[in-house]
């Protein structure tokens, strides 16, 4: 892969992290802090990668935007299993809402294997 196609992927994921913790407009940079506490990725990766796309991407930096990205989907998953035992309670197990998001559940969970 091209050292640009690293570049790019980076972006991606830090763009997807910042989607999933902001809490609005505004609250960018302040998602960028949450994140760097929580994943050890900095502020500055965060901006660069955003406003000012680097030429090349340290392999450190790839890997733990690509770990964080990984611990936000699983983290997602389960929050969706958790919503969805309670749609269980709620509406039954047979209703249409359950099974098409079980069905979301059981096809990340092959993918895995």
């Amino acid at each position: 892969m091209r050292n640009s196609a690293y570049v790019d992927q980076a972006a991606i994921w830090a763009k997807e992290l910042t989607s999933r913790e902001s809490r609005g407009p505004g609250d960018m940079e302040n998602a960028w802090r949450r994140l760097e506490a929580r994943y050890g990725i900095s502020f500055g990766t965060f901006w660069a990668l955003r406003y000012r796309k680097p030429h090349n991407i340290f392999i450190e930096i790839f890997a733990q935007l690509h770990s964080a990205y990984q611990a936000e989907c699983e983290r997602q998953m389960r929050k969706l299993a958790h919503e969805i035992e309670i749609t269980k309670k709620i509406t039954g197990a047979s209703h249409a809402a359950v099974a098409a998001s079980e069905a979301v559940v059981g096809k990340e969970h092959k993918r895995k294997k």
